[in-house]
């Protein structure tokens, strides 16, 4: 993938034009009140290619951020990107639930604005050898870090058919998991499943045709390889907890979601911290039962119509967000 800086080769695609950051003004709203003071410090805790933190860097001038990704290669291009901002930003190789070390390792003790946007990243997405789409014939790799941990094509050679059937139902939310796992059993019987091409052949053969006509019988079969991969829903369990202790009285968290299993991890998070934990029939809440925190949105977010128009990858998502309004006890 080219990344172009201003004043190089004219040539080379420009990151601005290959990557649109989702939900970037509303993103920006949420979090202004927290960012606009002089000092703040901000976590982008899945820096990708830089998107969101260079608005909020542009925007917010009096800023610093501290960046978090597991990918070198996002961390590669986001550092140039970001590079003009100079010693207002820190970045941090480490999966998302090492927060709270990031931070101190940063000399801070909180922090004033934190984003997640979650999932898989465009980069990721748009750079077939990583093995993410099944759109694009690759290797079954899908480590988000390439420089750790089992792939994609592992998986499928050493796991059983009930945990194959397993990680489909939960991740993938696959009706149709028994039935591939079974098939996916067979077919490395013959031969090792090593590219996503030979993947989506052994689905569609296992797939009735009503179903085919319906949807791409990959879709959730890849998202739940994923997750497995990148063991995505433990670390977010760890994740959410851990950032909240380290956002300041307030600090603002906004967290974008793609799929429903991380969105009601966060929900539910976000709902315990918001909720008085006194006891019913206490005439008056005590300090130490008070909420810690107020959710900034009903619900949970949707992008807009003409959002999605611009940028097809906002469709899925839903935006939570939250501020601290007390210290804990």
């Amino acid at each position: 993938m080219g990344i172009r800086a201003e004043g190089s080769d004219p040539d080379i695609m420009d990151i601005r034009d290959i990557h649109t950051p989702v939900l970037l003004e509303r993103c920006a709203e949420l979090l202004g009140p927290a960012l606009q003071k002089p000092g703040s410090v901000f976590v982008d805790g899945t820096l990708g290619m830089g998107g969101h933190s260079e608005a909020f860097l542009e925007r917010f001038p009096e800023a610093r951020l501290i960046g978090l990704d597991r990918d070198t290669d996002a961390l590669r291009i986001a550092g140039e990107r970001l590079q003009r901002f100079g010693d207002r930003v820190t970045l941090v190789h480490t999966v998302y639930d090492g927060i709270a070390e990031a931070v101190a390792s940063a000399g801070v003790s909180k922090v004033d604005g934190i984003l997640f946007d979650l999932g898989v990243s465009s980069l990721q997405l748009d750079e077939a050898s990583r093995g993410f789409a099944y759109a694009q014939d690759a290797p079954l790799d899908m480590r988000m870090d390439q420089t750790t941990g089992v792939t994609a094509a592992e998986v499928l050679a050493t796991y059983g058919e009930g945990d194959l059937r397993r990680i489909f139902e939960r991740y993938g939310e696959e009706k149709l998991a028994g039935r591939y796992a079974r098939a996916i059993i067979a077919a490395r019987a013959e031969a090792p499943l090593e590219r996503s091409g030979q993947l989506v052949d052994v689905l569609q053969a296992a797939t009735p045709a009503a179903v085919l006509r319906e949807r791409h019988p990959a879709k959730r079969v890849f998202q739940a390889l994923r997750i497995e991969v990148n063991a995505e829903l433990s670390v977010l369990e760890r994740t959410i907890p851990a950032a909240l202790k380290v956002l300041g009285v307030g600090g603002r968290i906004v967290v974008l979601s793609y799929q429903s299993l991380e969105d009601r991890l966060v929900k539910r998070v976000f709902a315990d911290a918001s909720t008085s934990t006194a006891p019913r029939g206490l005439p008056v809440e005590l300090p130490e039962h008070a909420p810690k925190f107020k959710l900034l949105v009903r619900g949970a977010e949707l992008a807009s119509d003409e959002e999605r128009a611009v940028n097809p990858r906002a469709t899925p998502v839903r935006l939570r967000a939250a501020e601290r309004i007390q210290e804990d006890a």
